[in-house]
């Protein structure tokens, strides 16, 4: 993958990887002011959005925060080599997509599927476009 697409995929990777810093924010109370907003956003408020303050939520949303910037790196990673991996990014990417928004849906945060599907979309532009799904000959 070269110029725009690359350029688009590098985008996503640091969109991808800031938002595990917000995720990861929830641990930190003093700095948790974004996160806290986006977890009431999807959760609707109410219970749900008071569960936020729970140790075990805050735990849960930091570490989410950590591997959510992990895998933004890797990725990065990966599309910088230039290796041909495209497929399976692509199967990562929609494994998690139905998985993360399943249990969204399942458990009262069907907005955070929302956010998952606009995010899937904008990965699978660029790799759909660019054709490095296509088999080389």
């Amino acid at each position: 993958m070269q110029g725009l697409w690359a350029n688009w995929m590098k985008v996503w990777c640091w969109g991808v990887f800031a938002f595990g810093v917000v995720l990861a924010t929830a641990a930190v109370p003093p700095a948790d002011g974004l996160v806290r907003t986006l977890y009431t956003l999807f959760s609707g408020g109410g219970e749900n959005a008071a569960a936020f303050e729970t140790n075990a939520m805050r735990f849960g949303l930091g570490l989410q925060g950590a591997l959510t910037m992990g895998w933004a790196l890797t990725m990065l990673a990966a599309i910088r080599t230039g290796a041909p991996i495209w497929g399976e990014l692509t199967v990562a990417v929609l494994i998690w997509y139905v998985i993360d928004s399943a249990i969204s849906v399942a458990t009262g945060f069907a907005l955070n599927a929302v956010s998952n599907t606009v995010l899937t979309v904008a990965f699978l532009i660029p790799v759909l476009a660019s054709g490095v799904l296509q088999a080389k000959v």
